[in-house]
């Protein structure tokens, strides 16, 4: 961690840590829960996926080589995003950095919809996309293949019982560290305390990670070229405060 020793948010190891059993191996890590579909899709969703997506979509099927392939220009770093819910912050980045390849892996139909509908009006090149379990992509993506992962706004399961669900796991902290190359980031936002503090307390107990914050605002405020998105919006208005989280792979 860097040297100051700031936190977020006040914890308790029994607090962030009640529920470890959970995490032992006695179910798969980081597997998907919830709804996959909301409302229907209207015609040009639905034809976005029978037409678009097969064009984008990342074949797990096959060995994960050369990811630079994966896209029709040269592109420096290949960078991913994990659930990206309504994909304003993956389009967002894209749009700002054509030369980093982005996958974007999101199991909900409706997301995945509108990615392609944005993906599909703006003529990007550079995304490609996962429409499934984000856990089996980064299992297949090559050791130290990518520069960046995003977690923004997951689902909190804010009941205890529920918390095994989380994404942020040791099993699934393991496998950001593989899929990272030494020197590149994962990157995490919430607005539910309780998750912060839990997905803190796991990364600054990770010999691969190191917590970057020096100061306050460095949790308390977006990175400059954070893309707002709905839910982040949505908790604002509830009056929740997010926290932005920074760990460097070592």
């Amino acid at each position: 961690m860097a040297g100051a020793v700031l936190r977020p948010f006040a914890f308790s190891r029994d607090d962030v840590f009640d529920g470890r059993m959970s995490e032992d191996g006695s179910h798969r890590h980081g597997a998907f829960f919830g709804r996959r579909k909301g409302h229907p899709l209207r015609s040009r969703q639905a034809e976005l996926f029978e037409t678009l997506l097969p064009r984008l979509a990342v074949d797990i099927s096959k060995p994960a080589n050369d990811l630079t392939r994966l896209f029709p220009a040269t592109v420096d770093d290949i960078q991913l995003e994990i659930g990206f819910g309504g994909a304003e912050h993956l389009i967002g980045r894209a749009t700002a950095n054509p030369r980093i390849g982005f996958i974007g892996a999101e199991p909900f139909v409706n997301g995945m919809a509108k990615a392609l509908a944005a993906i599909d009006d703006t003529k990007l090149t550079n995304v490609r996309l996962h429409h499934a379990d984000a856990v089996e992509l980064l299992d297949w993506l090559p050791a130290a293949s990518i520069g960046r992962i995003d977690l923004l706004y997951p689902d909190p399961w804010p009941k205890r019982r529920h918390w095994k669900r989380r994404f942020v796991t040791e099993g699934n902290i393991a496998r950001l560290a593989r899929a990272l190359r030494p020197g590149g980031e994962f990157r995490f936002a919430s607005d539910w305390p309780n998750y912060a503090e839990w997905a803190l307390a796991r990364l600054t107990h990770a010999e691969d990670f190191m917590w970057t914050a020096a100061r306050a605002d460095d949790w308390r405020k977006p990175w400059p070229e954070f893309s707002g998105t709905r839910y982040e919006a949505k908790a604002k208005r509830e009056g929740r405060v997010p926290c932005y989280l920074i760990f460097r792979r070592r």
